[in-house]
This record gives C-alpha cells, structure tokens and sequence, in this order.
C-alpha cells in the first residue's frame, strides 16, 4: 500500500524519540523517501508529515502562483521556512524538535494519524477532539449527500436542464 491509513498513539522515551509506526516507515521507504519531511500545519495544532509525495503536492501549490508574486512568497516561507527534515535512527525512531513540539503541543506521547499522501502528528488529546468534530461533520455531510436535492443534484452533470 502507498498510503498512510489508521492512527497510533505512542509515547516519546526519556530522550524526546519517538518511533514511527512501522506501517508508515514503509510508505516512506516505498516513496523513496530517507527520512520525513515534518513542518507544523497551516490551520491545526498538528504536524504534517510525509516524503516525497508531500514534497511533490508542495512543488506543486508554490508553482501554481505567479513567480515573485506574495502569494508565492508567502507560501514558499510559512511551508518550506517552517519545515524539518527528520532522520530515522536504526530503531524507526525521530527527535521531534522543539518547535515542532510546541506547535502541537506534545509533551509526552503523540498521534500519528494517516491522510493518504501525508500523516499528521497531534498531540493525542487533541486529536480525539478533532476525530470527534470531523465524525460529527461527516455524518452531517453524508445526511446532506442522501437528500432528494443534493441527490438530484448529483445525477445532473452541472448545467443540466432539470
């Protein structure tokens, strides 16, 4: 599989390490990637994490503004400026950095969770508090998604007669 898929929760060790699930090291291997690219996320208390295909989504954002434009600039700094990447030791274990940390607010174990192209890491208290909003979200989306309007609407390509 070439996704991140499920959640952990593990604890840091007395050294601030913390082992990456198994599971997401060979999606990183897979990817080619030697190592994870971490940096905080732009809207959450949470860690984006991944390798080269976040890298590539990345590339890919920056170069859709214009060159020199602040748009540009702007997301070149708060995505690349912030980021870190982190080495695996010979046990799958990473030191988060004190930045990161203190972006989540992680002081003694984490959540790693799956995104498919990407993970987060939270804090897990945190992240059961954003998994409850985002079930609750869903279920409200999923009971729009079963009306007769939005299913209507559904099966008409857009600009269709009704």
């Amino acid at each position: 599989m070439d996704r991140f898929v499920s959640h952990y929760t593990l604890r840091l060790d007395a050294k601030g390490r913390v082992s990456v699930p198994a599971l997401f090291r060979a999606v990183l291997a897979r990817d080619g990637f030697d190592g994870l690219y971490c940096y905080p996320a732009l809207d959450r208390p949470a860690l984006d994490a991944g390798g080269n295909a976040l890298l590539k989504e990345i590339e890919a954002l920056v170069a859709g503004f214009l060159p020199y434009s602040e748009q540009r600039e702007q997301f070149s700094l708060a995505l690349y400026g912030t980021s870190e990447t982190l080495k695996f030791d010979n046990e799958g274990r990473v030191v988060l950095t004190e930045a990161l940390k203190t972006h989540a607010g992680i002081t003694e174990a984490v959540s790693f969770v799956g995104l498919g192209h990407k993970f987060r890491i939270w804090e897990p208290g945190r992240l059961r508090a954003e998994l409850a909003e985002a079930t609750e979200k869903v279920r409200t989306f999923k009971a729009e998604l079963g009306t007769p309007m939005a299913a209507g609407a559904a099966a008409r390509p857009p600009g269709a007669q009704e």
